[in-house]
């Protein structure tokens, strides 16, 4: 491994016991065995070295959507939610570097997403669009996104009663809810 690759996988030790904000450039140069100095010659400063797990925490959930095989709109867009999921209790750290934590290199709404910057937004937006309409497709892909890391978030807060199965099938009922009400709000 080199010594961006070893620097990385260290970082990526103290995230996940840590958490962004207990990230040390010192710690993580004495578990590769560098300087704190030599750091800098891989990653300008610490909010560059943020970003390289912010990156690879997103191609982490890019890898999961592609691994989603082809199904009707609403099966899709369950299964996505699925492996959105799946992600936030299988790989805390990378789910939290994928969306919650900054960084200026992260895709922003809805610029971005709107400009094809994502496979899989655009994907969403496209299997929305089929029910919803294509004037209606970013606003409610935001709204899907939305309610899932906000079930999440209620889920690691301990919002939730009951344990990890129940929390599952509470959030598979919530998103298919309202997944099923656009489309009879777009029948309406």
């Amino acid at each position: 491994m080199d010594t961006r690759a070893s620097i990385l996988a260290a970082a990526w030790q103290q995230f996940e016991v840590n958490g962004e904000a207990g990230l040390s450039l010192r710690k993580v140069a004495g578990a590769v065995g560098i300087t704190p100095m030599a750091i800098y010659r891989h990653f300008e400063n610490r909010q560059a070295l943020i970003d390289a797990l912010v990156a690879e925490g997103i191609a982490e959930w890019r890898k999961r959507v592609d691994a989603i095989s082809s199904r009707p709109a609403r099966a899709w867009l369950e299964a996505i939610g699925d492996a959105y999921l799946a992600y936030a209790l299988e790989a805390p750290a990378r789910f939290d570097a994928a969306f919650l934590v900054y960084s200026d290199k992260a895709l922003k709404y809805p610029d971005d997403y709107l400009a094809g910057g994502s496979p899989a937004v655009s994907l969403q937006m496209q299997l929305i669009a089929e029910f919803a309409g294509p004037e209606r497709a970013g606003e409610i892909m935001v709204a899907i996104a939305a309610l899932g890391q906000g079930l999440v978030s209620l889920h690691r807060a301990g919002r939730v009663t009951g344990d990890v199965e129940n929390f599952r099938t509470f959030y598979r009922t919530t998103m298919r809810r309202f997944i099923e009400s656009q489309i009879r709000e777009d029948k309406a």
